[in-house]
């Protein structure tokens, strides 16, 4: 199935300067299976120095962080929220980070357009990214330079 182009996206000084600033990462949908796209690209993503705050339903530890269960859960400010879920589960996702107040960047991952969440995300002054990996990105604009 092929994914949608996004309507809403970041352009590429403002994904330079989304890894410039931030430095606390929730990524949601990180899976403890280091197989898995979303344990490669926060486990890169640590490896380059960004916290990494992993957000899975069974709690535990992953890239030796404690887990938690819902971004309300974490106590403490994330600034991006990298979101490895399907389109349809957004929206929530999207709503939770406008309500804690300290996120800035929503980054849907490569194949992951919600252009709705992404319209609600930047009325409340979020940067939104879809449909892009922040590894690839990171490499490509940060790393590489």
């Amino acid at each position: 199935m092929e994914c949608p182009l996004p309507q809403i996206n970041a352009n590429e000084e403002e994904i330079r300067q989304i890894f410039e600033t931030v430095k606390t990462i929730a990524v949601v949908g990180l899976s403890p299976d280091p197989s898995k796209d979303s344990h490669k690209v926060a486990a890169y993503l640590q490896s380059v120095g960004y916290r990494i705050v992993p957000i899975y339903p069974r709690g535990g530890e992953i890239l030796g962080e404690r887990v938690y269960r819902s971004l309300e859960e974490i106590p403490f400010p994330i600034d991006m929220v990298d979101i490895f879920r399907k389109p349809a589960a957004i929206p929530p996702i999207v709503e939770a980070a406008i309500k804690r107040g300290d996120v800035r960047v929503i980054w849907m991952q490569k194949g992951i357009v919600n252009d709705e969440a992404a319209k609600r995300a930047r009325e409340a002054g979020l940067i939104v990214v879809q449909n892009r990996c922040t590894m690839v990105d990171h490499r490509r604009l940060v790393a590489g330079r």
